[in-house]
């Protein structure tokens, strides 16, 4: 496992005894990943912002019963990120609030995109080439519905609906192709 990785499962592991500091490094450490991935399903960055806090709520209720057989730390919080980001996205508030929503408070009209520190910017820009290399040695039609899957929130039936594929060639598809990213992923940070 990656040092990093490790780290992390030690935090969670603080963060579950009641250490809030463990939670506040959790947060300093992976809020900037966990932030992207809800800005890109939700786009809007207020929103955004909000399910990110809703998101180190649920790890601090959660973290007693983070398995790392299951997982990486931070698989399980994009997980929990990406849940949260369709949940709101699902509900019939938010629905009702985008109606009402003026044009120019779209996403990224008048908010600026937040920098984070060099660091932390650099972590993340090593994660995207990870993650982009391992997509890019999966077949199209795995990519597409992963894609769909992840950053655009849609459920398997949507993705069945939006392309006209059988439901059952979807979910093969995802759950092959999220195999697949498990072992290219698991490769390139043993290689790190």
């Amino acid at each position: 496992m990656h040092c990093e990785e490790t780290n992390w499962v030690a935090t969670i592991r603080r963060v579950a005894a009641g250490d809030q500091a463990s939670l506040r490094d959790l947060y300093d450490a992976t809020s900037p990943l966990v932030l992207g991935l809800i800005r890109r399903i939700v786009q809007d960055i207020p929103t955004a912002e909000d399910i990110t806090l809703d998101v180190y709520m649920q790890v601090w209720r959660l973290a007693p019963s983070y398995a790392e057989e299951k997982g990486t730390p931070m698989t399980w919080l994009l997980m929990l990120a990406r849940s949260r980001a369709i949940d709101h996205l699902r509900s019939p508030a938010r629905r009702a609030r985008d109606l009402e929503r003026p044009i120019e408070n779209t996403w990224g009209y008048l908010h600026p995109d937040p920098q984070p520190d060099p660091e932390v910017s650099a972590i993340a820009g090593d994660r995207r080439r990870i993650i982009r290399d391992a997509l890019a040695q999966l077949p199209a039609e795995q990519v597409s519905v992963v894609q769909m899957a992840f950053f655009e929130g849609l459920n398997h039936i949507e993705i069945a609906e939006k392309t006209g594929i059988p439901l059952g060639t979807i979910k093969s598809r995802i759950r092959t192709g999220l195999m697949r990213m498990r072992e290219l992923l698991h490769r390139a940070g043993a290689s790190q």
